[in-house]
């Protein structure tokens, strides 16, 4: 293993996969603060990504884990129906994580970074006892001019899901079960929770529909982030088809006796947008984001019924006991 001597090592470390320069970033990192030309309102978000409680070093490479940690801030963003403009990182490096796991961290970072023009703009560098990476991301919205938001829908209105629900959910089960070796097994399922897709196409695409009238990230579960999108004394009538899922979430729900489209609802860690429009505009949604697809209804009053029945579990909850990652 290859020690990073300084912190200056490790500045130059980050140089060498993040440029300096960017339209959006009068003055970037080096400074005490970097100075930022935004174009009015900006949408921000925060997430943190620590070993042991969101990822294992055991099966995740340093390229998964530096993807991920910026995916998971960037997919609140594309939820917003905003482009990302920028984002700022905190690092906590143990002794045992060298040069090596750090610049296949970057990697990793930087390529999704890349992809959408994203700049790193600064953070801060810290020793401690594990891998910690807590990143704030930011964005614009786009030629709407609107940000897409929770609690906007109405009794009759349709709610609709851009990304597979219960995969990542699998992925993680079969990895802490069997370690990297699950990825050759489950191809799809490891991949979506190694490293997820961040919409942000998709989110911009439903912010210039004007039916659509909010969405949200789905990270802890259909189960657990519904409740939250809901606007108050509203409910939801969930309909999933047991064929609807993944076929490798139907593979595993079958191994396992259980009911896929259950097994869809708890999720977690989706990364899906969900969203929610008036009625005569899903055509228009379907049109503009051709991977979504309708999976319920807005109800009057309270309440969550899937496949006719109440719903009776919870999703994802950081706060009660369960095994990492999520």
């Amino acid at each position: 293993m290859s020690r990073i001597a300084s912190e200056d090592a490790f500045l130059r470390l980050i140089d060498r996969h993040f440029p300096r320069r960017h339209p959006a970033v009068p003055l970037h990192r080096g400074d005490d603060a970097a100075v930022l030309d935004l174009p009015g309102r900006i949408c921000l978000t925060t997430d943190l990504f620590l070993e042991d409680a969101h990822f294992r070093r055991a099966y995740f490479t340093p390229e998964d884990i530096g993807y991920k940690a910026l995916a998971v801030n960037l997919s609140d963003v594309a939820a917003m129906g905003a482009r990302p403009l920028g984002f700022s990182l905190v690092i906590t490096s143990p002794a045992d994580a060298g040069e090596d796991f750090w610049d296949g961290v970057f990697r990793g970072m930087a390529a999704l970074a890349d992809s959408l023009d994203t700049p790193l703009v600064g953070g801060d560098l810290n020793r401690g006892p594990s891998v910690a990476l807590a990143v704030t991301a930011w964005g614009g919205p786009g030629p709407s001019g609107r940000f897409l938001t929770r609690g906007q829908g109405r009794p009759g209105d349709v709610l609709f899901v851009v990304g597979e629900l219960g995969l990542a959910a699998v992925g993680l089960a079969v990895l802490e079960a069997s370690g990297r070796t699950a990825v050759a097994a489950w191809p799809a399922a490891t991949a979506a929770h190694l490293r997820p897709a961040a919409r942000v196409e998709a989110g911009l695409a439903l912010a210039e529909v004007p039916g659509v009238r909010g969405a949200m990230d789905v990270s802890d579960g259909l189960a657990a982030d519904l409740p939250r999108f809901l606007a108050p004394q509203t409910g939801a009538d969930i309909r999933l088809a047991p064929a609807r899922p993944h076929a490798e979430v139907i593979a595993h729900a079958a191994t396992h006796g259980l009911d896929p489209a259950e097994a869809a609802f708890l999720g977690g860690e989706d990364y899906a947008l969900l969203g929610v429009a008036a009625p005569e505009a899903l055509p228009e949604v379907l049109r503009a984001v051709p991977e979504a697809y309708p999976v319920g209804t807005v109800t009057a009053g309270p309440g969550i019924t899937v496949n006719g029945r109440p719903a009776s579990r919870r999703g994802f909850d950081h706060f009660e006991s369960r095994p990492c990652c999520t």
